[in-house]
């Protein structure tokens, strides 16, 4: 891979992570007048949809139907996985604030990370758990506590 294919990775990774973070106090916001995080979820999504349907148009970005019939059940999961990520940022971001939320949610993210590397889990090629991998893991337990004090 080409260093500059590493690098717009690496930016477009703290982009997303940035829109995450801004995602959690968003959404809380839109739970108020709609009664429910779950309610701010589906919105979030209807929105998100379009935004990307409009991108996929405008990139003339056609699915590989025969591809698709071709993958396992749990490759379908991935929006689901991103719907209870949002319903648990806009429930947990009045009641925790943004930036524990966000640091919990990280950890959350890093753990799993960690266990789907080390088996190599939907393709990926295997990255075994390290003594270096559980220390960040410890790292960010230990920010989690920092920025929850602070």
């Amino acid at each position: 891979m080409s260093k500059s294919i590493i690098v717009f990775t690496i930016f477009a990774c703290i982009i997303g992570g940035m829109m995450t973070a801004a995602q959690a106090p968003t959404n809380a916001m839109l739970a108020r007048p709609l009664n429910s995080p779950v309610n701010a979820a589906f919105a979030s999504f209807a929105v998100g949809t379009i935004v990307l349907l409009v991108v996929a148009l405008l990139l003339r970005v056609k699915p590989d139907v025969q591809g698709t019939l071709a993958l396992p059940w749990y490759a379908w999961l991935g929006g689901a996985y991103g719907s209870v990520f949002v319903v648990a940022a806009a429930f947990s971001a009045p009641r925790l604030g943004v930036a524990t939320t966000i640091t919990l949610m990280v950890g959350g993210q890093l753990l799993m990370g960690v266990v789907l590397d080390h088996f190599g889990a939907f393709g990926m090629e295997p990255r075994p758990i390290s003594l270096a991998r559980i220390g960040g893991l410890v790292l960010v337990v230990l920010g989690v506590l920092l920025v929850r004090r602070g």
